[in-house]
């Protein structure tokens, strides 16, 4: 899958991603052992797609490398890459990519009654109510989280 750099801000890179081809990678469908192996793992014939497992909706899908701290305690890590769905509906305490005032944030959205609050999951960053000033849209909910370990 070869990512293609839409946009960058100091919180946020944005990506998309050519889902037309396929990569299908060997998979151990029957969990890992953390102890001593079975030898007829040297034989599994089982692949997967990382497009079908992760891109539910291929033209609303979009990538997005975690720049920041911000959400360190929801384990989202400065560098990890973020699958975001522009297609899901936000709801409350769901994680989304915002753009607010020109740059786009990864944030928890607190729904509440006519008044969104974009929530940071570090104690040092304080919420963002979002007002009539501000430019603002709920741009798309993180999915899944891919990390480098």
């Amino acid at each position: 899958m070869k990512l293609l750099k839409l946009h960058q801000t100091t919180t946020l890179e944005i990506y998309t991603a050519d889902t037309s081809t396929s990569i299908s990678l060997p998979f151990v469908d029957g969990g890992i052992s953390a102890g001593f192996p079975s030898p007829a793992d040297d034989f599994l014939d089982i692949s997967i797609d990382l497009n079908k497992e992760f891109v539910k909706n291929p033209s609303t899908t979009f990538y997005g490398r975690v720049k920041g701290d911000s959400m360190i305690n929801a384990g989202l890590s400065n560098g990890d890459l973020l699958i975001i769905d522009k297609s899901l509906e936000p709801i409350d305490n769901k994680i989304a990519v915002c753009f607010i005032d020109g740059e786009f944030t990864v944030k928890r959205i607190k729904i509440e009654k006519d008044i969104v609050w974009l929530v940071a999951e570090n104690e040092k960053y304080q919420p963002i109510k979002v007002t009539a000033e501000n430019d603002f849209i709920i741009w798309g909910i993180v999915t899944t989280v891919i990390k480098k370990v």
